[in-house]
């Protein structure tokens, strides 16, 4: 996704010019991290399930169990800046798409996404359905059309506000003071404790 990429690269800009360190991005600790590449490896994975079947309803499932992982990890994690913002976004996501049996997505905002080029193609596609009347809840569906670097892409409202959060987790992560002493390293006492 090149927007998230621009997300945390103008996040990770933001925080140098205001006085932050890329050193403390090691030392970026998160509560049940693991959950979340786990997430990303199930969503992957539906773009290898066929759209019939009882491989649509694996895929549909894989999709919002994901997103009940990453719930998990920004809930698990509510005392870091921001990321009551990135959790918003994703429930706001996880919701529609629980509601539509997929995101739905705005077909006019995808032909300005395209660049005029296509329209709407959702076919085989297990995270994403086409907009129209019946669709449930419909400001939250993808309608922000997005064209970068001859890439396009439709957000949704929940996009948005998971990538504030993420910019704003990110900012106030690099902006943290220096750790002297690592997490998890054993000191040894000096002299003065040696009899």
């Amino acid at each position: 996704m090149l927007w998230l990429s621009l997300v945390l690269f103008v996040a990770l800009a933001v925080a140098v010019v205001r006085g932050g360190r890329l050193g403390n991005l090691g030392d970026i600790r998160l509560r049940l991290w693991l959950l979340l590449p786990v997430a990303f490896a199930m969503q992957a994975t539906t773009a290898l399930l066929s759209d019939r079947g009882w491989t649509a309803t694996l895929g549909f499932w894989l999709i919002l169990i994901s997103f009940l992982f990453l719930l998990v990890v920004i809930v698990s994690n509510k005392d870091r800046k921001g990321m009551w913002l990135a959790g918003l976004g994703v429930a706001m996501n996880f919701v529609v798409i629980a509601l539509n049996g997929g995101m739905p997505v705005l077909e006019g905002a995808a032909v300005v996404a395209s660049g005029f080029e296509s329209g709407l193609n959702v076919i085989g596609d297990m995270k994403h359905v086409p907009l129209d009347e019946a669709t449930r809840l419909a400001f939250l569906a993808d309608v922000i059309p997005l064209r970068l670097a001859g890439q396009g892409q439709v957000l949704s409202l929940g996009d948005v506000f998971l990538a504030v959060g993420i910019g704003r987790f990110l900012e106030a992560e690099l902006r943290r003071p220096v750790r002297w002493f690592k997490p998890g390293v054993k000191l040894s006492g000096g002299s003065a404790t040696r009899v």
